[in-house]
């Protein structure tokens, strides 16, 4: 992919993490439990933080990314959203997901582990969230059939605070 341009560097970042998720995305596989997984995709960028002067080089930092709003959604319609939250919550899907790709894009910020889970599906993914910058992750999963049933777990530390938008 070509180089991210100076005027647009969050929208180049997030093309350049949809761009990865649909090249892995290829590599989805049923586990054991005859349920669809496919593999964690994350932005690959090293940029300044915006609180910090000091360079980066976790991949999972976007700079602009914030929690006090959801991320945009990146493919599809926006399913639900959750903005500023701290800690474990469940998330309802209201009327679940079709058959098709569901996106889920994440913001985290605060010292710990945030680990979101898309139920009944079996896609889960950890994202590592630390003080002074928002880590962000975009993970995208095609079923093969729709679930009326189902729900984002996410669990966080108390001092973790995020936010997370579903699209499909």
């Amino acid at each position: 992919m070509g180089e991210l341009s100076s005027r647009t560097p969050r929208r180049a970042a997030v093309l350049a993490v949809v761009a990865l998720a649909m090249a892995v995305s290829g590599a989805c596989t049923r586990d054991g439990s005859g349920q669809e997984t496919a593999p964690a995709a994350t932005a690959h960028k090293s940029t300044p933080s915006e609180e910090s002067s000091k360079p980066t080089d976790r991949a999972e930092h976007i700079e602009g990314e914030t929690v006090t709003e959801a991320p945009k959604v990146v493919d599809g319609e926006l399913i639900t959203s959750v903005k500023d939250a701290r800690g474990n919550r469940t998330v309802p899907l209201e009327g679940g997901v079709r058959s098709g790709p569901v996106s889920i894009a994440v913001n985290c910020q605060g010292e710990g582990t945030l680990k979101v889970e898309l139920r009944p599906v079996g896609l889960d993914f950890p994202l590592e969230c630390v003080d002074g910058e928002v880590s962000s992750t975009y993970n995208q999963i095609a079923l093969k059939k729709a679930r009326e049933d189902a729900v984002l777990q996410v669990t966080a530390g108390s001092g973790v605070r995020w936010a997370l938008s579903v699209g499909q």
